[in-house]
């Protein structure tokens, strides 16, 4: 595949080990990214984790703030497939429809579960048992097009989303490896997306990050292991909101209104859920760094907890 023609379509440190992997294997004329941000204080430029490596590797980089308007530099690469994983914006019919092989997409879960932008997250939030890797045609829906190809892997209770993301990122590139000679072949499968088994993954709000302990047990741990490392899950205590990393759930249950901590010691910061408590085992406090339950306590007085509630 050396003198296949490839345009990559990325932006996070998930499509990284894609992009490595293509350039050793086919001919990847252009990365197209999303345009530069303005971080800090300071508004320094942020490149970025795909624009960073295209740059290592000597790629040509395109970054159209509107893809939808600004596609002649992509179209007149005549590239004979585009490629696509967690690239950011929608990606117009006029370039859908241009390249030979078509463009197709390495979308993070086992399709139509999961459709939109953060289905690593969602995964765990939601309480899925196993997700995965589909390798599929592009449409002009979002995530909607034809299935070729799928890997899946099992969610286990040790998971957040930052390891899971990692057991993803490693088996994409298997994947694709193995199915984009198939493409070319013409010998690949395609397989119509059932639409009424569709679930959604959209972009993590601010309010999703928000715990509430009127929850169950099971879902407040869930959201909080599928929110780290990334945004991560907050509650609120004394107006001021502190952010849990890790959590365990209890077999303890108690009288007292959800979101009340009736314990602190070294297991955990135990709070009252909907059906039971949790322990909280590793958490951050405002301008502070995370820091684990052991060493939390350390530092603090016990009375200044308990009793006290989280909304």
């Amino acid at each position: 595949m050396k003198d296949l023609k490839v345009i990559f379509m990325g932006t996070p440190d998930f499509c990284v080990p894609i992009l490595k992997a293509l350039s050793e294997k086919c001919n990847v004329i252009a990365v197209v990214t999303q345009p530069d941000k303005e971080v800090g204080r300071k508004k320094e430029i942020s490149y970025s984790p795909i624009k960073k490596t295209a740059i290592g590797l000597g790629i040509k980089v395109l970054q159209p703030v509107k893809i939808k308007e600004e596609y002649k530099e992509i179209i007149d690469l005549n590239p004979d497939i585009i490629i696509t994983c967690a690239y950011g914006q929608i990606v117009p019919e006029v370039i859908l429809n241009y390249p030979k092989y078509g463009c197709i997409n390495v979308h993070a879960s086992l399709l139509p579960k999961l459709r939109g932008g953060a289905p690593i997250h969602k995964a765990i939030i939601y309480g899925y048992d196993v997700t995965g890797i589909t390798i599929m045609y592009m449409d002009k829906g979002m995530d909607t097009g034809d299935m070729i190809s799928k890997k899946e892997v099992k969610i286990e209770d040790n998971d957040t989303a930052e390891t899971l993301h990692d057991k993803l990122q490693k088996i994409s590139v298997t994947l694709l490896l193995e199915t984009l000679p198939k493409i070319i072949s013409g010998t690949n499968k395609r397989e119509k997306q059932d639409d009424n088994c569709a679930t959604y993954a959209y972009n993590i709000s601010r309010q999703e990050e928000h715990v509430d302990f009127n929850k169950t047990s099971k879902e407040v741990f869930n959201q909080i292991r599928g929110l780290n490392s990334w945004p991560g899950a907050y509650a609120v205590l004394d107006d001021k909101n502190i952010k849990l990393w890790l959590s365990k759930i209890s077999e303890n249950h108690y009288d007292a209104k959800p979101g009340t901590i009736v314990n602190l010691d070294k297991n955990g910061m135990e709070i009252v859920t909907k059906d039971g408590s949790v322990l909280i085992t590793e958490l951050q406090l405002p301008g502070k760094r995370k820091t684990n339950i052991k060493d939390f306590i350390n530092g603090v007085k016990k009375e200044d907890y308990l009793d006290k509630r989280f909304r």
